[in-house]
């Protein structure tokens, strides 16, 4: 009997201690914080010609720099239009048209296309220079997609320039799409300042 007491005032006891450690207070659910994203600060749109020994120029932003892609099949007029601040990149592919415009027409509506399982949204916006001969077709993918832009551009007669836009990191849009809308601008002012050239001179 006297253990059996004892034990009532120790199970008591505990639960008082308990109590005493509980704030009044204490009753809001805890929650785990949203996913924060970082602000983002861009620098003022400046652009510098650029040229290469290949049949175009365009301009670039200063913050850009351009490479020779490393692909083991890429062409010699390949270029990798590279943005280290939003680690994002601007592959850009030239081939010669030698009868084969349909296929370079055909494969670049392929590669943009394929990216509508995941996109929610696929725009066209037509490219029509005639004074330039510059002629092409700008893709808007929207969406959780791998590439959020991507172009062609053509004289239709003896040059075909395919462009596409990624980030290095795992594609979200509501991140993202500050960023991309920014770097939309420098692809337009490319297209818009593109020239095709007959003699190729390099700048720097």
């Amino acid at each position: 009997m006297r253990k059996t007491i004892i034990y009532m005032f120790l199970f008591m006891g505990g639960l008082l201690s308990l109590a005493s450690c509980i704030d009044a207070n204490d009753d809001e659910v805890i929650s785990p914080k949203p996913r924060a994203f970082y602000s983002l600060t861009f620098p003022e749109k400046k652009y510098k010609e650029y040229g290469t020994t290949c049949p175009f120029v365009f301009e670039i932003p200063q913050y850009a720099n351009v490479e020779p892609s490393p692909e083991k099949n890429a062409g010699p007029c390949w270029l990798n239009v590279k943005y280290p601040l939003y680690k994002a990149q601007l592959y850009l592919s030239y081939g010669a048209v030698n009868g084969n415009l349909a296929q370079y027409l055909k494969d670049a509506r392929e590669l943009a296309v394929r990216h509508q399982v995941k996109a929610s949204g696929l725009d066209q916006q037509v490219v029509l220079r005639d004074s330039a001969k510059v002629f092409g077709l700008l893709y808007d993918i929207e969406g959780n997609t791998a590439t959020a832009l991507q172009f062609y551009l053509t004289d239709s007669t003896k040059n075909f320039l395919r462009g596409s836009l990624y980030f290095n990191c795992p594609p979200n849009i509501d991140s993202l799409k500050i960023v991309i809308d920014y770097l939309r601008e420098d692809v337009l002012h490319m297209i818009q300042t593109f020239k095709w050239v007959e003699k190729p001179v390099e700048s720097k």
